[in-house]
């Protein structure tokens, strides 16, 4: 038996953060806290800006909180909840990409249910509701805005949780491409891979299900044919519309299926290294789907035709075996770095592994994958990857 859990009501097109006040009306809804990050706030974007002239036009009390950061911690979660405490705020409105929409909703629950968010980390699952959310997706990548997730790291213990349950799913959410057509070239592409992880791993997942593959395909198909036009032509305003809505549909499908292997090690070498989590899914995506692949070509090699990764007519296991090679690729491309060139160093890593390697596999995400790990396969994994990039490295 499969259950499937999304927002209400979606909206999308150039132009729909313009349809924000009447959204929030017709839900009833009379004064939200705007929850962004201090770039989208500046003069240099003028998103928070655009969201406020839309709000103000409709009448509507609300207030506005940007003290979020990149990979939201407990502490930044916390100011959050002070700000919302401080208010007579009937809902919130996050608007950014993954971090600031991650935040929101942790405040959200926080402030409707009390507690630390370490009570609420998985495999606790918090399905009661919270203040309603809606978000606006700044970027294409974590698929936020349509998720029951979220990830938030610990200020005392650095581990960096990932929290579930219908709390946290968003009751509506705007894609506006237009606001996503000024990010740069870096951001495009680790959120842009973060998508691609997010539609392949619930593909593959032991949690699969067929209205998460509906999902899966539709979003590999617009990512794949999208990311790299997004990249070195930002204004190209379609591979925009495909990579915001493939995005939305990519976390759709993991949302009501899983990640797997990929995020699982993601999340911990994220945390460790403060590597941004679609770049961490980057470093980590040739060589772990190169260990999954045996226990669902079928999956891989139609997921690989789907991403545009081979030839359309290819058996399973031929276009299968092309995507860490094609992965790798694309990676090279789009100047992903590897760990050493990141800046980390050699030891250092090396003894982190051990510990991160624990925290991967009790996040519970690995054992979602096509071949479930055991803690020595993802500590060789981890190894792995350095030693590929430090070749890597020494061939060019």
């Amino acid at each position: 038996m499969f259950s499937v859990n999304l927002p209400r009501t979606i909206i999308w097109g150039g132009g729909s953060v313009q349809k924000l006040g009447r959204l929030l009306t017709d839900l009833r809804l009379k004064n939200p806290l705007i929850v962004a990050d201090p770039f989208l706030a500046s003069p240099a974007s003028g998103a928070v800006q655009k969201v406020c002239d839309v709000l103000s036009k409709s009448a509507l009390k609300f207030d506005i909180f940007t003290d979020t950061i990149t990979d939201p911690t407990t502490e930044s979660v916390e100011q959050c909840v002070d700000a919302l405490a401080a208010g007579a705020f009937d809902s919130v409105v996050a608007l950014g990409g993954g971090s600031p929409i991650d935040t929101a909703k942790a405040a959200a629950v926080l402030y409707s249910h009390g507690g630390k968010m370490r009570d609420y980390k998985a495999p606790f699952m918090n399905d009661t509701p919270s203040l309603p959310l809606l978000a606006i997706p700044t970027t294409a990548g974590t698929g936020s805005e349509v998720t029951k997730v979220t990830i938030v790291t610990d200020s005392e213990t650095n581990e960096k949780m990932l929290c579930m349950g219908l709390a946290y799913l968003p009751i509506a959410a705007i894609l506006d491409y237009e606001l996503t057509l000024t990010k740069p070239f870096r951001l495009t592409a680790d959120t842009g891979i973060d998508a691609m992880c997010h539609a392949m791993e619930a593909f593959v997942s032991a949690r699969r299900n067929p209205i998460a593959d509906g999902f899966a395909i539709s979003a590999m198909e617009k990512l794949g044919k999208s990311l790299q036009t997004a990249c070195f032509n930002p204004h190209d305003a379609t591979a925009r519309e495909e990579m915001l809505l493939g995005s939305c549909q990519a976390g759709m499908a993991f949302s009501n299926s899983s990640v797997t292997l990929i995020h699982g090690m993601s999340r911990p070498l994220g945390a460790a290294f403060h590597i941004p989590h679609g770049m961490c899914n980057a470093m980590l995506m040739p060589q772990c789907t190169a260990f999954s692949i045996k226990g669902a070509i079928s999956r891989y090699g139609e997921a690989a035709r789907m991403l545009s990764l081979c030839a359309a007519n290819v058996s399973d296991g031929e276009a299968a075996w092309e995507i860490p090679v094609a992965l790798q690729q694309i990676s090279t491309k789009l100047e992903v770095p590897t760990l050493k060139g990141f800046g980390i160093e050699e030891d250092v890593f090396r003894k982190a592994v051990p510990t991160m390697a624990a925290a991967a596999l009790a996040s519970g995400s690995p054992n979602n994958n096509p071949i479930v790990p055991s803690l020595a396969e993802i500590e060789a994994l981890y190894h792995e990857i350095w030693d590929e990039g430090a070749q890597r490295t020494q061939l060019h």
